[in-house]
């Protein structure tokens, strides 16, 4: 990142945005250490914009600052993708079917959400923000509070294993959106039935493309 780069906005968010999508490219078996140095040589930027930088990422669980050692990125096991996939799957399951029957306001609003998507599909972290906004809210149309604030602590977590599937997969970009669509078509049907159907071959297709198929995780 050059500082050309760096003049779209603040040091800091784009260093953060540049560090969280390094973050996504980085092998999920293997655990890595980041410095400071290191990553402003990296980012070409300064080492105060990535301190601030890590210091988000660290809230947002991305990583941990260890002192005098560096940021440890922790690997991404197999098996909490798919601890984070099941729960994902049942918090969406239950909420997509309470937003049924939806009201045409909402239905439009997921149609300008995936038009949002669409949008930002050659930037692979807006993608995955605008992806994770499409699903905060059928999550919070169900009216739980407190499943809603479980399911943020899940799309944390969730937002690299979300990079590493767009990142892995040439089309996956576009399924999603298609995914999305069939989403919202189903909302549109009145069947909760339907709709949890499509919720549930979404989270496949998702588990699908890190490589991570698995019949118990619908």
């Amino acid at each position: 990142m050059s500082s050309s780069q760096l003049s779209g906005g603040s040091a800091q968010d784009t260093t953060y945005r540049w560090l969280k999508q390094h973050i996504a490219t980085l092998p999920p078996d293997d655990g890595t250490f980041l410095t400071e140095s290191g990553v402003a040589q990296a980012a070409g930027t300064s080492r105060t914009p990535v301190r601030e930088a890590l210091l988000r990422l660290e809230a947002e669980g991305f990583l941990r600052i260890m002192p005098k050692k560096g940021a440890f990125v922790p690997p991404i096991s197999d098996a909490e993708v798919r601890a984070v996939m099941e729960a994902r799957a049942l918090v969406e399951d239950w909420c997509v079917r309470r937003a049924v029957p939806a009201e045409e306001s909402f239905t439009a609003e997921l149609d300008q959400l995936v038009a949002d998507q669409e949008a930002a599909i050659t930037d692979p972290l807006g993608f995955i923000e605008r992806d994770r906004v499409f699903h905060r809210t059928i999550v919070r149309r169900a009216g739980n509070p407190v499943l809603a604030d479980f399911y943020e602590t899940l799309r944390e977590r969730q937002v690299r294993m979300g990079l590493r599937a767009v990142s892995t997969s040439a089309d996956r970009s576009r399924r999603v959106l298609d995914e999305h669509a069939a989403i919202v078509a189903a909302l549109r049907t009145g069947d909760p039935e339907e709709a949890g159907r499509a919720v549930a071959a979404h989270l496949m297709s998702t588990l699908t493309a890190l490589h991570l198929s698995d019949a118990r995780s619908t």
